[in-house]
């Protein structure tokens, strides 16, 4: 079970942060301040943080500073009332993984939780082989080879190709995909992930890829399927 460390000054905000977060089934520390969070980050070592900004004494940037020089891989979900993209790029240039503007919806808090320990598992993996196709995935590298041909993606088509190759057989909507691979970011047409889609099996198929392991599942999305 993920423990993860919830900063806040704000009691109740902590509360139902905590709420949510249980209710997902992790496990839950909490500390008011900077200092307090420091301490338990260093004692604990949880596998996410969840920092406000705002904090009296030591801010949220400053906290997450020293947190990235005890640590550089634990995620770190910043949140905060400010909406102005310089506290943005000010608190991604700190070392947060992600930013999440107060008042959110608890199933986006949760969600981008789910992305961040994602991710993390992901990294800490080394490849996926996928028989039948002779597909190689180097996870830490960020490369895929068909036999010993190189596959040349970009980054959303190679997270595309991870997220449908590690679950095999299960079919994952448009919206999915979307939420998944651009994080929420993307405010645009679902039919972008067909265009992905297309552009990954053509440069599969030019690597040497017969059998097309892409399923559409027409109506609703795609799944990753290796024929027989």
């Amino acid at each position: 079970m993920h423990k993860i460390l919830v900063v806040d000054d704000e009691g109740p905000m902590r509360q139902l942060i905590r709420i949510y977060l249980q209710n997902a089934g992790y496990t839950v520390e909490e500390a008011a301040d900077g200092l307090a969070a420091l301490e338990r980050f260093e004692k604990d070592r949880p596998q996410l943080v969840v920092l406000d900004l705002m904090m009296p004494g030591m801010d949220g940037f400053e906290t997450c500073g020293h947190m990235r020089e005890m640590d550089r891989e634990i995620p770190i979900l910043m949140l905060t009332a400010r909406t102005a993209i310089e506290d943005k790029v000010a608190g991604l240039s700190c070392g947060a993984d992600d930013y999440l503007i107060k008042p959110f919806d608890g199933r986006e808090l949760v969600a981008r939780v789910q992305t961040l320990l994602r991710r993390v598992h992901l990294e800490e993996e080394q490849t996926l082989e996928v028989g039948g196709v002779d597909l190689k995935i180097d996870l830490a590298g960020r490369t895929v080879t068909v036999g010993e041909a190189p596959v040349a993606l970009t980054p959303k088509e190679f997270e595309m190709l991870v997220l449908l190759s590690r679950r095999p057989g299960r079919t994952f909507t448009r919206e999915e995909i979307l939420e998944r691979v651009w994080n929420y970011e993307y405010e645009g047409e679902v039919r972008t992930v067909d265009s992905h889609v297309k552009n990954l099996r053509e440069k599969l198929r030019d690597a040497g890829v017969i059998r097309d392991p892409l399923k559409t599942v027409w109506g609703v999305g795609y799944k990753f399927e290796v024929g027989t």
